[in-house]
């Protein structure tokens, strides 16, 4: 069911800053200061390790709320307690609340910030425990750090994105995620970018706050396959997870980290919680397997640091070279994202991803071609991955890739041909 508040606003707006959304929170009884909370920022991997964070804090009897961005089909997706997604009911009346209270204001919310809004309100009544937010864009400036100083802060892996938001460089993005560190909070990095790195240690030794870096050495004896994978990791044993790709292992081994960063502040996860919450962990439309025969793939990657992980989790777990079925926002490094993609790919099937910003599939293609890549346009995301099935054959494989924004629509193509 569509938001019958959000669905008045351009969801492709981004103004940077707090105010209004503090504004919007103070009218509406300031729900946030009533929940304790697990903030999420990066570049990649920060969904897929909020879903894990918040399926361990579950399974280890917590009443969960998780906020996530975008959502993949319906809007209620992004706001879930306890793995549930918020009831149409509960969304409409809750809307209606929010509707109002933004009403009065002379600066209008963006969509995000009233959805951010909508969020805590509907955590806030339904007595949650813990929150997990996603961050949004960025970190400091972001609608959900309008939260008092989180249990955990965990940032995940970090590249260049939004660089006309947050900074050109590394070290600027570092310090817009940094952010949502605060005083009396923990912090959890993925510590893939040693000037990133150097960021966060010393913001954290500014507000002195611990800052502990994942440890991938301990993901030990891992397989993958399409049916997910499993890993061992001290002191928990064989992890089995559903999430397909080598990258989705280092996810998850982060969000334990961040578990393990709460029992430290006193939280109570034993082990068999984070065996359990990791065992079912969902996280649509990242290297989600759709179909078989052929292999359908649909992956949400959309900057060359994503990619080049989805590239690899796919010379893994695929025996050949797949098609790709792919469409962009055109304001990506889509020169690099080909550049990936060009020597694993069997051939591309282009389409114009149903955004306002995204890349039309004509010009796509001609970009593949000039690359030297054999590439078709299609007229709509049904056709293309009609197109891409045909070319896989039985036997062989597609990845839809490159956007989250057409993931609903691949989802439903794929599971409407016979």
């Amino acid at each position: 069911m569509p938001n019958p508040y959000l669905s008045g606003t351009d969801p492709t707006v981004i103004r940077p800053g707090l105010s209004r959304c503090a504004e919007l929170l103070n009218r509406l009884g300031r729900p946030q200061e009533r929940l304790r909370y697990v903030h999420v920022a990066g570049t990649n991997g920060k969904g897929s390790t909020a879903a894990c964070i918040a399926s361990i804090l579950r399974c280890a009897g917590y009443r969960t709320g998780l906020f996530t961005s975008p959502a993949l089909e319906d809007f209620s997706e992004r706001v879930q307690v306890n793995g549930q997604p918020i009831p149409p009911e509960s969304l409409t009346r809750l809307s209606a609340e929010v509707r109002a209270a933004a009403g009065a204001m002379t600066d209008s919310p963006t969509e995000f910030e009233l959805a951010t809004a909508l969020a805590l309100l509907y955590f806030a009544q339904e007595g949650c425990d813990l929150a997990v937010l996603e961050v949004g864009v960025g970190g400091g400036e972001d609608a959900t750090n309008v939260i008092p100083p989180p249990e955990v802060a965990v940032l995940t892996a970090m590249g260049l994105d939004h660089t006309q938001l947050l900074g050109n460089t590394l070290e600027e993005i570092a310090a817009a995620k940094a952010g949502i560190l605060k005083p009396g909070s923990a912090a959890v990095s993925y510590g893939n970018e040693p000037v990133c790195n150097a960021v966060f240690a010393a913001r954290c030794e500014q507000l002195g706050i611990p800052l502990v870096q994942a440890d991938f050495s301990r993901i030990q004896n891992r397989s993958v396959s399409l049916e997910g994978g499993t890993f061992q990791l001290a002191p928990y044993g064989t992890l089995t997870l559903p999430l397909l790709g080598e990258y989705q292992m280092k996810n998850t081994l982060l969000a334990v980290t961040a578990t393990e960063a709460l029992q430290a502040r006193g939280w109570s996860i034993p082990p068999e919680a984070v065996r359990a919450g990791v065992a079912s962990v969902r996280w649509p439309g990242r290297l989600e397997l759709l179909r078989k025969e052929p292999t359908v793939l649909l992956d949400g990657s959309h900057n060359p640091q994503g990619l080049r992980a989805t590239v690899e989790s796919l010379q893994e777990i695929l025996p050949e070279k797949p098609v790709i079925l792919m469409g962009v926002m055109a304001d990506k490094d889509v020169a690099q994202m080909l550049e990936l993609l060009l020597p694993v790919a069997q051939s591309f099937v282009t389409v114009t991803a149903p955004n306002p910003r995204a890349m039309d599939a004509e010009t796509l293609a001609r970009q593949i071609r000039a690359r030297g890549g054999a590439a078709r346009a299609c007229a709509s995301v049904e056709e293309g991955a009609e197109a891409a099935i045909a070319l896989a054959g039985s036997s062989g494989s597609v990845c839809a890739l490159g956007t989250l924004y057409f993931s609903a629509a691949v989802r439903h193509a794929v599971f409407n041909i016979r």
